[in-house]
Order: C-alpha cells, then sequence, then structure tokens
C-alpha cells in the first residue's frame, strides 16, 4: 500500500493525484515541488530508484521506478499506478521523462550519425511511453476528468544546435500526438496539452547555450519553477477550456 492514501484534505475536499515521469531533477524536481505545495500526492517515476538522501517525506513510497525504454516495464508500471490509486482516479499525468542522447564530448547527434537502436531508444522514451501510459491509464483520468501534459521542446519545430535529430523528431512526434490525445480524449472530459520549454537553466545544459541567450527577447534562461507553474496551470481548473494547444516557454525564443 502506498504511503498517504488519504484522499480528503483537511477541509473536506477531494485530495488530487498526479503522475509525473522523469520526476529526478530539473524540470520534473520543480513540479513535484509545485504540486506538492498545492496539496497534492505526487507518484512520481523515474529510472532510478529513490534518493535517501531526499528530504521529500512522501516520496519512497510514492516512487515507481520504471524503464521507459522497455515497454514492457513500462506496461507493468501502469499496472502498479492503477494498484496505488486505491480510489480509482487520476487528476494529473504529466510525460515529462525523456532522453537526448550525445555523441563524444557532448556533440550532436545528426541524422546520419545515430544509430537505428538508438532512434529506437529515444522514441521509445519520448514518444511510445506517453500513448502507453496514457491508454493504461484512461479510465482513471475519465473518472477523475483529468488532465495529461506532454513536454516537448522548441527542438521539436527547428533544427537546434545541440538537440539530436532522435531527440527533436521525437519531440515533434509528440506535438502531433497531442492533437491526437485531445481529440480522442475529449468525450471523456479528459484534456490534453503540451508544454514547450525552451532553454532553461538545469544540470543539463550544454557549452554554447550563453551565445543562445543573448537572441532571446528576454536575454536570460527560464527557470525550471517557471516551466512548473506553466505545467500546473494546465492541470487545473484555470486551463478546464484549454485542450490540443502547445504552450511555449522560451522567453520568446521563438519570435
Amino acid at each position: 500500500m502506498p504511503g498517504n492514501t488519504t484522499h480528503q484534505t483537511a477541509l473536506g475536499e477531494e485530495r488530487r493525484t498526479l503522475i509525473l515521469t522523469g520526476a529526478s531533477r530539473g524540470i520534473g524536481h520543480a513540479t513535484v515541488k509545485r504540486f506538492s505545495s498545492a496539496g497534492w500526492r505526487v507518484i512520481t517515476c523515474s529510472r532510478h530508484a529513490f534518493p535517501e538522501d531526499c528530504p521529500w517525506a512522501a516520496g519512497p513510497e510514492d516512487h515507481i521506478q520504471v524503464d521507459l525504454a522497455d515497454p514492457d516495464d513500462t506496461l507493468r508500471a501502469v499496472a502498479e499506478m492503477r494498484e496505488r490509486m486505491t480510489d480509482g482516479k487520476l487528476h494529473a499525468l504529466v510525460n515529462n521523462a525523456a532522453i537526448s542522447p550525445k555523441g563524444e564530448g557532448g556533440t550532436r547527434l545528426g541524422a546520419l550519425e545515430s544509430s537505428m537502436a538508438l532512434w529506437r531508444q529515444v522514441f521509445e522514451v519520448n514518444f511510445f511511453s506517453t500513448i502507453w501510459l496514457a491508454q493504461g491509464l484512461k479510465p482513471e483520468l475519465a473518472a477523475a476528468q483529468g488532465a495529461i501534459v506532454n513536454v516537448t521542446s522548441i527542438a521539436g519545430s527547428r533544427v537546434h544546435p545541440f538537440a539530436g535529430a532522435a531527440y527533436s523528431t521525437s519531440k515533434a512526434a509528440l506535438a502531433a500526438l497531442t492533437r491526437e490525445m485531445a481529440a480522442d480524449f475529449g468525450p471523456w472530459n479528459v484534456r490534453v496539452n503540451a508544454i514547450a520549454p525552451g532553454e532553461i537553466d538545469t544540470a543539463i545544459l550544454s557549452p554554447g547555450t550563453d551565445k543562445i541567450v543573448e537572441q532571446i527577447p528576454l536575454r536570460r534562461l527560464g527557470t525550471p519553477a517557471e516551466v512548473a507553474k506553466a505545467i500546473y496551470y494546465l492541470c487545473t481548473d484555470q486551463s478546464s477550456y484549454v485542450t490540443g494547444a502547445e504552450l511555449m516557454i522560451n522567453g520568446g525564443q521563438h519570435v
């Protein structure tokens, strides 16, 4: 049993549940903090076991270790997620997990340098796992009239100096999948949107990012907390008539 199965707040309101993939760092970590501070139960998912030194008390019992590159393991994790939702409701699914392999010395892997195995791995994690999770959790999302947020990227709409070809095309495909999912989930009152971050100040920034910042209208990197706020907006009633949208979070980099 999960550590916190109380689904009522102190005011008697229903406690909402979020499932978040790629929760261990950067945007994912900031998203955990944003939703937790609002009283949500957060079930986190990542390739790694829950770190013992993390101060988040509910973490170990509401964490699922899963390899999204392995579709069988993804389906195994879906079954575990459903078991943990004892009230049968999922209010939000945020698909944040992604990989962006690099070449030697952190070089960009273009279309010609990317192997078949790399293409398949990137698409399984960044694209296919998103629909496997959504399909498997559809009953719980429908029961809560919940929301899905897919994390795409500015690299999905242009050739990026650092993001590889497999990563960028997987994000472009995910943007298209978001529209398809919005149409298909809509009759169940489940909204599906995407956010497309630009240059965000995380631990995985590539050398040379400062040159890109000079061209961004706001002249700075975004913060993970700013991205988390946008995710939260798309998962709450503040965006109750928004579906099929892709929200740019890039300081004007796309203009």
